[in-house]
This record gives structure tokens, sequence and C-alpha cells, in this order.
């Protein structure tokens, strides 16, 4: 499937489009004053030791602490301790974060998953720097090779081939990655040198400064874009800044020269997020309503714990039964939800509320098709099924912020509720508490500061409550329009 790949630099800010067949895929946002932190490697110093949670925070020099999980911390294998993930032992075997940390602790660490809304960034001792074709784990002395590439027997040339290329006595780790299939072993070798070199850098630093400091930085958007992304498929790599092709010229004349000629300048007067129309697709992806070609539609909804995804028919009434529409429907629903979900970066538990299906046949296709279309997707996925209230649930991986949480902020009227209270509740509200106020003080007169609608109202429907209130209280009561407060600010001034 060819692609391209539109860059929008700006000295302020990066944005980068993927493009396939015509249509947005993904879009990834940086800033300069917010860039992310995903795979910077710090000198920490331990704030806090936590034993009922069995995890630590960790100082490494940002606005709040950072968060270390036991799970997340490398300790030695005992022998015949089972293999864990990320080259940690299972919780069966490890010892104690109380055992270990102590506050005060300087500590080597890395960011694996970005801030997001009121948490810090996570963290794990289980250090790894990605290369073009590699990435090296310096506690992990094993060599894995990433699940994409499926033959055994190219998994297994690819793990001799790059025995033979590590130094003698190398007691670390590589995960062959998927860019590795067509490499060279000067490429292969090349690699290697690079992030050593780049490990003893590290190590280095973390020797000669003081916590909390910064060790090493994760590449800037653009070049993780075509560490990651570019590949055969990238057939394209428009650049709109003289001075962003410079730098990125640079950088795959070092790490990636086959994807060096693919680099070009756009010099075109339109805008290059009006190509294939990035910028609309930009504004559709902040929007909670999803339509389909078909006249169906999705309803998203972003919270803290989790994100919901409502299917809907909408106005699609095209089947030759009742069962075929919610069928036709579903079945598209599934192929835009997994464009949606990198279109806006969404990570985490995610549940899926496709239309009713009676027909198990019809389940599993759906099924089928959501597997089919996240196989795509660059992050990792998992789908669960679904439950016995009919739901589907999946999990995306999230390391860094959607593109809601980089775009937008919650809205300064309802606090990011999406609602409002009415201004008649509002009405009510001061009236009660008029009255509450009546009982404790005895001041001249009681004035009533609030939105124009909240006033209106009290001019007009709600005019018979305020009077009976001031005749009850034997108080005037009066009004004052405030054009700066939302509908659900008021204030009451005793005078």
């Amino acid at each position: 499937m060819n692609e391209e790949i539109l860059i929008n630099h700006q000295p302020h800010e990066t944005r980068i489009a993927v493009i396939q067949q015509g249509a947005v895929q993904e879009l990834h946002i940086e800033r300069s004053t917010s860039r992310g932190l995903v795979g910077n490697v710090y000198i920490g110093k331990v704030s806090r030791v936590l034993p009922g949670m069995q995890s630590a925070f960790v100082d490494i020099g940002l606005e709040r602490a950072a968060f270390l999980h036991v799970a997340d911390l490398w300790q030695s294998r005992p022998a015949n301790a089972p293999h864990g993930a990320g080259g940690t032992i299972s919780s069966a075997h490890s010892i104690p974060i109380e055992k270990i940390l102590f506050e005060g602790k300087p500590l080597l660490v890395q960011v694996i998953k970005d801030p997001l809304g009121t948490k810090g960034a996570r963290l794990s001792t289980q250090i790894s720097i990605a290369g073009r074709m590699l990435v090296y784990l310096p506690h992990d002395p094993h060599i894995g090779v990433s699940q994409r590439i499926g033959d055994e027997t190219e998994r297994q040339q690819l793990r001799q081939r790059l025995q033979k290329l590590l130094p003698k006595g190398e007691s670390s780790g590589f995960i062959i990655r998927t860019s590795a299939e067509d490499a060279s072993d000067e490429d292969l070798q090349s690699d290697v040198d690079y992030l050593v070199r780049r490990w003893r850098q590290i190590l280095d630093g973390s020797q000669t400064q003081a916590a909390p400091a910064l060790l090493y930085q994760d590449l800037s958007l653009a070049q993780r874009m075509l560490r990651d992304t570019a590949n055969d498929t990238s057939s394209l790599i428009l650049v709109d800044s003289q001075a962003g092709l410079n730098a990125l010229n640079e950088f795959a004349a070092t790490y990636m020269p086959s994807v060096a000629k693919r680099l070009k300048l756009y010099q075109a007067d339109r805008p290059i997020f009006e190509l294939h129309s990035v910028e609309a697709e930009i504004q559709k992806a902040l929007a909670r309503r999803v339509d389909l070609k078909s006249g169906g539609y999705l309803i998203i909804d972003q919270t803290e714990a989790l994100t919901t995804i409502d299917v809907n028919t909408g106005g699609y009434i095209g089947g030759r039964s009742f069962d075929d529409t919610i069928f036709k429907t579903n079945l598209e629903a599934a192929h835009s939800i997994a464009r949606q979900l990198r279109l806006r970066n969404l990570g985490g538990i995610i549940i899926i509320d496709f239309i009713d299906m009676g027909n198990h046949e019809h389940r599993d296709q759906v099924l089928a098709e959501l597997r089919k279309s996240l196989a795509r997707d660059r992050t990792k996925s998992s789908v669960n099924g679904f439950t016995s209230l009919g739901l589907v649930e999946l999990t995306r991986k999230r390391t860094r912020e959607s593109l809601a949480h980089v775009l937008c902020e919650p809205c300064p009227v309802c606090a990011g509720k999406g609602e409002v209270k009415t201004a008649r509740t509002i009405c009510y509200e001061i009236l009660r508490e008029i009255q509450r106020e009546a009982r404790q003080f005895d001041p001249k007169e009681f004035r009533i500061l609030a939105s124009q609608e909240v006033i209106d109202l009290f001019l007009e429907e709600e005019a018979q409550p305020l009077a009976l209130l001031g005749d009850a209280i034997a108080k005037p009561i009066a009004l004052q329009c405030e054009s700066i407060y939302s509908q659900e600010q008021y204030d009451i001034i005793l005078i």
C-alpha cells in the first residue's frame, strides 16, 4: 500500500499526516513548548516510596513527580525464574520495592508514558534505546525479533546474523525491528555501534551529573516518523520548510540513506495540509460524531478511564432486511473505528457498542473486519471480543496524549462536563441561598449578581417567586447583570 507523508514544519510546531490511498490515516502534532517525553532517559531521585502500592515517586525535574511501579523496576533474575515482560522478573519472584529503593536514592530511569491529565509520567528502569533497525536493551541479554516478521526461518536467520556482529563479551540484548528484514550486515553493524555508543554516553552522564538531570532525549517527531514509519511503501515525503528538510536530510544521510531520496521540498502556494483535505480531517477528528458513507454514524466519547464508541444506523435503510442493514452498518463502522483510533491517537481501554446482532456469523465477521483493520495499525492493540452485554472490549497501547488532549482543553463554562445547569436551576439555587443567609444575617439589602440569562428570568417568569421571598424575609432584593459571568456563576452581596 503506497503512502505519502506530509510534514508541516514550523519553529514552534511540527504537524505530520500519513496518507494511504488518498485518505488521512494518522495525524501527529508536536509543539516546542510541550515536546513528548517518551523515550527520554533521566538520572532521577526517589522522592517517596509507597510499599502499600509497590510503587515510588521519582523526581526527574518535571512539575509533577513521575511514577515507578515495581513491575517496571528491573531486578536481577534468579536462576530458573520465569522471563517476564520488559525484562523484569515475574511478580512471584520480585523483591518488594521498599527493599530496593529508599528516599533520596539516585536512579537511572526512562519515560515509558507521557504525563496524561492529572497523572505524572510513567517510568521504567528497563532502558531501551531505539535505532533504525534495532532496539538496544542494555539490561536484558537476549535477542528478540519483531512479531511482524512472521516467518520463523527468517526470524532465526536474523538472530544468527546479529549474533555474529555483536562485540565479544557483549551481554546486552537487542530487538530486531521490521525494517531490518532487508538490511545488510553493514547496516546492522552501524546500528549496533551507534546504540552501544549512545548507551555509554548515558552511563557517563549518570556518573557525572547530579539528579535530577536529562541524559538522553528521544528524536524529534519528524525524525521519529522517518525512523519508525518511512519504509518501502512510503513513495513520497513532502516537507514544506527548507530548514526542516535540511535537518531531515542530514538525519537520513546518516541513518537512513534509502529514505533520503524520497524527501522532497513542498513549494506550492497552497498550504501543504490542504492536500488530501488534512485540515478538514483534523477538525473532524475533534468532533464527537463521525458520519459513515452509508448514512450511519459513530459517537465517540473520551474520558479519563476509557473511550466509548457507539454505532448507530442513522439514515441507512438500504439492506435487504433489517439484519442485513445492521450487519453492513457494523462492518463499515469496524473499518472506520480502526481509522479513528489512529487519527485521534486513542489508547487505553476502548468499549464499542455495535448495533445488536442476533446472527453469530455476522458477529464473527464484524470482529474479523475490526481485527483486520487494526492489523494495519503500528500501535499494538488487542481485541477481546463481545461481552455478555454485547459490547466489544479492546485495548490500544497509550504512550502519548491523544489528538484532542494536544489541541483542546476543558470548556471554561462547563469544566469539561459537556453540560451546564439551566438558568432556572440557578435561579432556584439563588433563592434557596438567600433564604439561608437571611436566617443568619440582617443586612439592609440583598443584591444578586448573575448572568444575563438568569437576570432576565428573574425579571420575567421567576419574578413572582423572587417577590414572595422578598416579602417573606422583609428585605429588598436587587438584581445586577454581570456580562462576564457564565450561566452557572453568581454572587449574593449583603449590603
